[in-house]
């Protein structure tokens, strides 16, 4: 059987190639299943339309029996141009191109009796995938009693069996008699299920140690993602040096520049310190103030606390200066607190912004607007795929606040599963109940596990000469910076790749390991960097991290 080149797999995958099974002395044709070659008999009519749709004609098109067609209403060329803007580097080429060497290793071709394996040499046996916080996905097991209670929800009929504990039956009971008709399948009001915005409540001020919260100010969301991007199109609006500006700290998690390019609003971006662990400098705010407003409006400054990418935690000291500056530059405030039970280092301690806000008295706690968000796909729950989340509003102006329900109200209602898990994320099982120590074990098992990942992953890569890995304080990820050699760079240049897309892209290719290049999510002019999750299981972790140490010194001893 012949041994077939990558490079024949990739064109093989694009349709675009004959490959034959036999050797240069002939043998079986194989045509590709996937699409016919592209024709060349007629170059001057593609070239011609691809002309004539640049220049924004119709492009002609023929039917089997000649008749001509009428061109496409929507093409790359009159479609929305804020859409062509957005960019989301967590699943973006090179992601795409992971997913690629993933069928190389097990692609298979059958065509009528003939099966064709194709074997490929690669210098690995699978492709790690580091580049998203996808917790389950990278093995972390879910929390027991969230699932019992969410498959009670979803069957009933599974009431009647005594093989579930009584309070998850008591809970699912609870949430079911909230639901329309008793069913999880029912739509829920547009801002969420009332019991349930009423648990949220509750954890909040129980959280921030008896700050009052009222359930009409929260909001159930589809992730915290939702949630955020709602409030910014509440905040976009004006045109040219009118336009709304958004304060985005650099690196920044890319949701954000993503739903700034497609609303049309102008990114300020303010630079976290990397070299005092990924802090915030007022005074770093403060000149990206400045500057913005010679040629914008802004309107808001959001935060990512505990960070992603760079995985800091602001201290109490920090936050409190950030409500000064949004109150002294009247800005409106935006908390990504999504990862608030993932703080690991010692010394390092969450606090919310809304229980500083109140903490600093009425001078701030009854002017300054802040909006807060917090989702069930990270901290110990991981539960992404559930679309779970809430946000919850402060001091929002009461005619905003009427126009904000009118809104989420055109997308009928977040997912009621996601609702009722972040039901159980706010009320647990508590002391007494049949769930209570199993939770508390699991939850502290998966913390414990993710706290030690973050100090052997800070460890084993501050040992690369050429790698500086900050402390990961909290969240899911590091952000290490990587010395890049100019002969790399550029090689890089001359292939029109950023270095660090370069630096990424070959180590995919020659280890499988695949991480998001720093140019992602925005890096300071001259530095390079890479985001990795710390999600996978110690054992693969550890075979990660030696890979990009060796990959990182024959990469650094090739190109100097």
């Amino acid at each position: 059987m012949q041994l077939l080149s990558p490079r024949n797999v990739r064109l093989l995958s694009r349709g675009r190639s004959e490959l034959f099974a036999g050797g240069s002395g002939g043998g079986p044709r194989v045509r590709s299943l996937i699409s016919p070659p592209l024709s060349s008999s007629s170059p001057g009519r593609a070239l011609s339309s691809v002309s004539a749709t640049r220049r924004g004609l119709p492009k002609e098109k023929m039917t089997e029996n000649g008749v001509s067609s009428r061109a496409k209403v929507l093409t790359i060329d009159t479609m929305n141009p804020t859409v062509k803007k957005v960019e989301y580097a967590v699943r973006g080429p090179i992601v795409q191109r992971a997913m690629e060497l993933e069928k190389e290793l097990s692609e298979v071709l059958n065509e009528r009796s003939l099966c064709l394996h194709i074997f490929i040499s690669k210098p690995f046996a699978e492709v790690i995938k580091a580049n998203i916080g996808d917790a389950h996905a990278m093995g972390q097991q879910p929390i027991t009693f969230f699932r019992q209670v969410l498959a009670l929800c979803s069957y009933p009929e599974l009431l009647n069996d005594s093989t579930f504990p009584e309070d998850a039956k008591s809970r699912a009971r609870r949430i079911l008699q909230s639901c329309g008709g008793n069913s999880m399948g029912s739509y829920s009001a547009s801002q969420g299920i009332d019991s349930v915005r009423h648990d949220v409540a509750r954890y909040i001020k129980r959280r921030d140690d008896g700050v009052p919260c009222d359930p009409d100010n929260i909001y159930l969301t589809t992730g915290a993602s939702d949630g955020i991007v709602t409030m910014l199109k509440l905040l976009v609006c004006g045109e040219g040096a009118t336009r709304t500006g958004i304060m985005i700290s650099i690196p920044q998690y890319p949701l954000y520049s993503a739903a700034l390019a497609e609303l049309g609003a102008v990114q300020i971006n303010y630079y976290l310190n990397e070299q005092k662990c990924w802090s915030l400098d007022i005074s770093e705010l403060q000149r990206s103030l400045d500057e913005a407003r010679q040629h914008c409006n802004p309107r808001a400054l959001c935060i990512i606390n505990p960070g992603n990418p760079t995985g800091q935690v602001q201290s109490r000291q920090c936050i409190e200066d950030v409500i000064r500056f949004a109150a002294k530059e009247r800005l409106f405030l935006m908390a990504d607190e999504v990862y608030q039970d993932n703080v690991y280092a010692e010394g390092c301690q969450f606090h919310s912004f809304k229980k500083v806000l109140f903490e600093m008295g009425p001078e701030y706690s009854n002017t300054v607007e802040l909006v807060s968000f917090h989702s069930t796909s990270k901290c110990y729950m991981g539960e992404c795929g559930f679309r779970g989340g809430y946000m919850e509003i402060i001091n929002l102006d009461s005619e905003v606040k009427a126009q904000l329900t009118k809104l989420v109200s055109v997308r009928l209602c977040p997912p009621v599963p996601g609702q009722a898990l972040m039901d159980l994320v706010v009320n647990p099982p508590q002391p007494g109940e049949p769930s209570h120590e199993k939770f508390i074990k699991e939850r502290t098992t998966t913390l414990c596990a993710l706290a030690e990942k973050a100090k052997l992953t800070e460890q084993v890569l501050n040992t690369v000469q050429g790698i500086s890995c900050n402390p990961v304080q909290g969240a899911m990820y590091s952000f290490p910076c990587i010395t890049i050699p100019e002969k790399a760079i550029k090689e890089a240049t001359d292939n029109g790749q950023k270095p660090d897309m370069f630096y990424c892209m070959k180590l995919l290719e020659e280890t499988g390991i695949c991480l998001v290049p720093g140019s992602g999510f925005g890096q300071r002019d001259g530095t390079y960097h890479f985001r990795m999750t710390i999600l996978p299981p110690k054992d693969k972790l550890k075979i990660l991290l030696t890979k990009v140490k060796e990959f990182h010194q024959k990469f650094t001893q090739q190109y100097s």
